[in-house]
């Protein structure tokens, strides 16, 4: 289906630029209520993370719901699964995120639940977009949506991460840090792990509306890296801006992270007897992971790349735990969406059952060396149907010779072809991977002399 807004995750773009301004917001919203509204529940709750616009385009959606005669729940700075949680719980019509995940602050996006908490499906965002092509009605004043601000949604979300592990779970002698990336878990994640009886020391908590993944949280480790050590904690956890993503760091310092945090979740469920159909990663996941779960002879399948493609994949062989590379992990047995909270709970309640570091329980998965070359694109090129380039993918296959992988796909948000070769052997890993990038710029360059 072409849609002319809606990404792979919502709406994102750069704050000024449309559609990401206050007049698109305010129609959003007006369509969004149009759509999703209905006699049984004509609510919609609205979050957001820290950054700046958040409170432009919050009044704007605001405006354009009230004005399709739906009624709204502000709940402020929320992480995005919080959203999703609370739209379930709250028996809303629908959740509206205003974020941005991992992108500086200069950017801003909305992403939208369904009552159950979950991503809309393609139908809805069509239904929505065509509302959008319609001029603008108010309903009649006395049908005009009413606006409260939601005061209690942070305890609430606290209590539901808490409940995701057993109640009898206690994090006492754990020394841990925890980076929010100055952004919508700030005020949530530090008090989880302290009501589990954690030693928390909090970094990325100062939101300005400006320093939001600047520097800090799961796209940037290096400085929850060095306060561990600084402070000879157990591990460290980085969440995203809007804390569907996670990182974590063990107490040497290593980056564990969501290819190996999704081993350790998979492996204590299946240890547990309670790990339902298989483990689905993307096309990106690490072959280590493949390779880990099938020796403990759990089924592993790669979804394209993105947390929706992921979720269709679990929901369709009936999986429970899915995610990526990046940190976004799902586990449907908890909850209906990606959450870095959630995921870090998990993964501490596995080492407190086990009674081992974090560091030996990732050591049931190793990683393969992966090298990934980006190729900018001056026209688009069909990668499967250059001969050259199919040729070099299949030499380097028989160099790999059964120990390795190769794959080329074309970016989804940037006109480049992302060349990613991974296997045992690092050296040979690169040397093909260089190899094959350069023969994608050739046949790149043969493109734009024959055009």
């Amino acid at each position: 289906m072409t849609r002319k807004y809606f990404g792979t995750d919502g709406i994102r773009g750069r704050v000024g630029e449309p559609p990401i301004d206050a007049e698109f917001m305010l129609k959003l919203g007006w369509a969004t209520g149009r759509v999703l509204g209905n006699g049984d529940s004509t609510r919609v709750v609205i979050g957001k993370d820290t950054r700046i616009s958040g409170y432009m385009f919050e009044s704007a959606l605001e405006a354009g719901l009230s004005a399709a005669g739906v009624d709204i729940r502000l709940l402020g700075p929320m992480p995005t699964p919080a959203i999703a949680y609370l739209t379930r719980t709250l028996h809303a019509c629908a959740g509206i995120v205003i974020s941005a995940s991992h992108n500086p602050y200069h950017d801003n996006g909305i992403k939208f639940f369904s009552a159950e908490g979950s991503k809309l499906d393609d139908e809805v965002e069509a239904a929505i977009e065509a509302e959008l092509e319609k001029p603008m009605v108010t309903v009649p004043s006395d049908r005009l949506g009413k606006a409260e601000r939601m005061e209690d949604a942070r305890g609430r979300y606290i209590e539901f991460c808490k409940s995701t592990v057993p109640s009898s779970l206690s994090l006492r002698g754990m020394k841990i840090v925890v980076d929010c990336a100055n952004g919508a878990t700030y005020h949530v994640a530090p008090s989880v792990l302290d009501e589990l009886n954690a030693e928390v020391i909090a970094i990325g908590v100062e939101p300005d509306g400006l320093n939001i993944n600047e520097g800090c949280g799961s796209t940037h480790p290096a400085r929850l890296r060095e306060e561990v050590l600084k402070q000879g904690a157990d591990l460290g956890i980085a969440l995203d801006g809007d804390g569907d993503r996670l990182i974590m760091v063990d107490h040497q310092g290593e980056e564990v992270d969501g290819d190996e945090l999704l081993f350790i979740i998979a492996n204590s469920r299946r240890e547990a007897g309670c790990l339902d159909g298989p483990v689905v990663g993307t096309l990106m996941s690490n072959l280590g992971l493949e390779h880990a779960l099938q020796q403990q002879s759990v089924e592993f399948l790669r979804a394209r790349v993105g947390d929706r493609y992921v979720m269709e994949l679990l929901r369709h062989h009936g999986g429970m735990l899915g995610g990526e590379s990046s940190g976004h992990i799902i586990c449907l047995d908890r909850t209906t969406t990606g959450d870095g909270m959630v995921s870090a709970l998990q993964v501490l309640a596995a080492m407190v059952e086990r009674g081992v570091s974090l560091h030996e329980l990732k050591q049931g998965m190793k990683k393969y060396p992966q090298r990934m070359i980006n190729v900018p694109l001056t026209r688009p090129i069909d990668v499967d149907a250059s001969d050259p380039i199919q040729a070099a993918v299949k030499a380097s296959e028989a160099v790999l010779n059964g120990r390795g992988r190769v794959l080329l796909r074309p970016s989804g948000t940037e006109p480049l072809i992302r060349v990613m070769v991974e296997g045992e052997d690092e050296e040979l890993v690169c040397q093909q991977a260089q190899q094959l990038a350069e023969v994608v710029r050739q046949a790149v360059v043969q493109k734009q002399e024959t055009v």
